[in-house]
Order: structure tokens, then sequence, then C-alpha cells
């Protein structure tokens, strides 16, 4: 299911930050005196009453710096672009300026769901002030204290009045993304794929707003790809802000089985390569490296000298393929849909409990937990409690003895034994009891 956006814009150092903070629940964007400091947009997962969804937190837009300006501009532009709902947030204390109107006439654009947050509420100069914001002409205002929490539940309320309409109906179809940082050649490489012989390819574009869904039919199977690249129409400019292609990548995740990370083989692995992985490993999703543009390195360096690299800026991604194609001379794509169908049948992948116990049993024995102040972990027995990804529940006498290093041992020997390339699993441990 795709997450809602709710986007924060405002001038600097109305607090957004705070605001964003206390919606998350945690301290995430930097607060600091200084106007314009949250520069690029911080994104995060939040919840209220059952409705999840992901905020942006958009750097101030000041109409008084001229350079500065124009890159924040650009990014709440796309920010306001991404969301569902904007959450415009004054000064109640300074009541309404000339640099509240930019934002205005820029939010007036976006035909979006706008609340005005009147924050520094607590205040008794800002109540003065709050009916003149009347005056930017939209329809909800409310007036919040993002330091003191007051009438944040009349704006969550307003924020998620709209958001069960919008589920997507239930599709059982395979979805799988492209996605990774701009330019690494995810249209190329998806269009690549789209032309192999054996993939039919149907014209029912899918009806989301963010990316392009294409229908492929593989082996009689149908799958719905996610084009992450699907914004080309937007212009370039968006393609290269590094910040936004982690949004657009982040709500494909959301929606989607497996995603098949792309790395620029020139450029090798850098950091956001990292961010993007550790965002699909934590929604626990099927994932695939691919290696592009490797008609590049051909003569520089042997795949087994490069996988060798990626195994160890990946370390925590032992489990996934890696496969080594060319977008553009169409080397190995078509090595790319049997790896999407294994990893289908591994992130779906059911084992019965008595093999599982048997695994567990030997592993134990193989290798005992370390004793604590006297006291041993005890496995009683193991069974698989879910899929897409599997999940393993342990009951045992004590689960704060589970030491991380034996939680590791205990996750590879489920691995050695069973067919999982390419999932996450979760091990979860239960005491007798609970």
């Amino acid at each position: 299911m795709k997450l809602p956006v709710v986007a924060l814009v405002g001038r600097p150092n109305v607090g957004k930050s705070t605001i964003f903070n206390k919606i998350v629940g945690k301290k995430i964007s930097i607060i600091e005196d200084t106007p314009g400091v949250t520069r690029d947009r911080i994104y995060s997962e939040a919840s209220y009453n059952n409705y999840r969804f992901n905020v942006i937190d958009t750097g101030g837009i000041d109409a008084s710096l001229e350079k500065f300006n124009d890159e924040i501009k650009m990014q709440a532009e796309i920010a306001i672009n991404e969301a569902d709902v904007v959450i415009f947030v004054v000064d109640g204390k300074e009541g309404l300026t000339s640099n509240d109107l930019i934002v205005r006439d820029i939010l007036r654009k976006s035909k979006k769901k706008i609340i005005v947050a009147i924050n520094k509420i607590d205040n008794k100069k800002a109540e003065e002030h709050i009916y003149d914001f009347y005056e930017l002409g939209f329809d909800s205002y409310i007036p919040i204290s993002g330091e003191h929490g007051i009438g944040f539940i009349e704006l969550m309320d307003e924020v998620t009045s709209d958001f069960n309409e919008k589920e997507d109906r239930e599709d059982n179809r395979l979805k799988f993304s492209v996605i990774g940082r701009p330019n690494v050649g995810k249209s190329s490489l998806i269009n690549a794929l789209l032309n192999e012989d054996r993939v039919i390819v149907s014209d029912v574009a899918g009806t989301t707003r963010d990316a392009i869904d294409t229908i492929l039919t593989y082996q009689k199977e149908e799958f719905v790809v996610i084009d992450t690249a699907g914004m080309r129409k937007k212009g370039k400019i968006y393609e290269n802000v590094e910040k936004y292609s982690l949004l657009r990548s982040m709500k494909a995740i959301d929606r989607s089985d497996i995603c098949l990370l792309v790395i620029n083989a020139e450029e090798g692995i850098i950091e956001h390569d990292k961010h993007i992985a550790g965002y699909v490993l934590e929604k626990g999703k099927g994932l695939i490296l691919v290696v592009n543009k490797w008609d590049t390195m051909e003569d520089k360096k042997t795949i087994k000298e490069y996988l060798k690299e990626v195994r160890s800026e990946f370390q925590f991604l032992s489990y996934v393929p890696v496969i080594f194609t060319s977008a553009l001379t169409k080397k190995r794509v078509h090595t790319i849909m049997p790896e999407v169908l294994k990893v289908s049948e591994n992130i779906k992948r059911e084992i019965k409990t008595s093999i599982i116990n048997d695994v567990i049993q030997d592993a134990y024995l193989l290798n005992l937990p370390p004793s604590y102040k006297g006291k041993r972990l005890k496995i009683y027995y193991v069974n698989q409690t879910g899929i897409k990804p599997p999940k393993f529940t342990f009951h045992v006498n004590n689960k704060n003895l589970v030491h991380f290093s034996y939680e590791r041992y205990l996750e590879n020997k489920l691995r050695e034994n069973f067919e999982l390339e390419g999932t996450p699993i979760i091990l979860q441990f239960k005491n007798r009891n609970e």
C-alpha cells in the first residue's frame, strides 16, 4: 500500500522542525536559531490513529535571500508536488508577513489540501493575530503550539481526515520496483527489461501520480513494474536532487514486494546506496542488487573482484543476489526476471514447523548460547508466524538472554538450510508465558 505524504511548508523560523518532531515522535530535524537551517527536506514515517503516512520537513522559503533561496524554493515545490496534504506553518506571534504571502502563492498553484497551522499561540500577542491569517484565503486554520503540544489533536484529525478513502484496491500480482540514485540507468534498465523477448508488456499503465506502473507478463505470470523514474516528464531538475530520489524510492519501496537496487558500476557504491538499501531492509522487502553499466568496467575488473567489493560494502546484505548488467548493450538483462521469480518464491516461503525445529535444535546443540549469571538461553520450539518477509517466533525461557551475535548465528543457520536468498527474515523471541 502506498503511504500518504504530508509536507510541512513555511518561511524560516516558524517552528516547522518542532512540529515535525512532534508528529513523528522523535527528534530528527535540526532545530537551530539560524533561519533556513533545515535546507534539506527530512523524511520520516509517522502514525496517528492507525493511519500511517510519510512526513517531509522542508527548508524555510525566504524571499529576501536570493541565491540560497532558489534551491530551497525548488525543494519545497518538490515536496508540495509529492504531498497529499500540506501543512502551511505560520508564526502567530509575528503575524502575517510578505514572506507568508509568497509561500501562499506557491501553494495556491498546487491545488492540494492545505491546512494553515498558526504556531506559537501560547503567547497573548499571538491570539490577536489569529484572524489576520484568514487573509491567506485557505479553508482550514488550526491554532497550535509546537512547543507545548497545544492543538495537535485537531491538526492531526484534519490532516488524516481523507486518508482512509485512498486505500489501494487489493492487487495480488507481485510488484517490483527499480530504485536507486539519479543517473544510475534505472529507466534504460527498465526499457531493456521490457524489450526482452520473453517479456510481454501490456498497455494498461497504472494511474498512480508518482510512478508509472507497467504490467509485464513473464512465464505466464503477471507482474507490476513500478518505475520510480516515471517522473521524467517533470524535467531533469528533480531527478538531480538526491534527497528527492530517496523520497521517490521510499514511496516505491512501500508499494513493492521486491526492489531492484541499481548501482552504477563506474561510480561504485556510495553512502546514498546504503541508505536506500537500509530502508528496503527496514520495510522487510525482497532485494536484488543490480550493478548496471557493466560495459564500462569489463576491461578494468572481473565480476569476481567487483562482487568482493560489493559484499564488503554491503555486509548487512550478504543474503542478497547480485546481477551484473548493461542496459546499453542488453548484456545479461535476461538474468533479471529469473532472479525476480526466485526471490518472489522466497519472500513467501513457508517452512514446516517440524523441519524448522530439527534445524534449530541441531544448531543449538552444535553451539550452545553463552551462559549469563549462571543462566542459559533455552529454546523450547520455533514456528513460522508470517511471510513477506518470513517471520520465525522462538519460544524461549528468557528472551533477555538472547545476545545479538547468537541471533545472527541462528539466522545464518536458517539461511544455510532453507532457500531464503533475497529476502530479509525476522526472528522474534517470546517467553513461554507470554
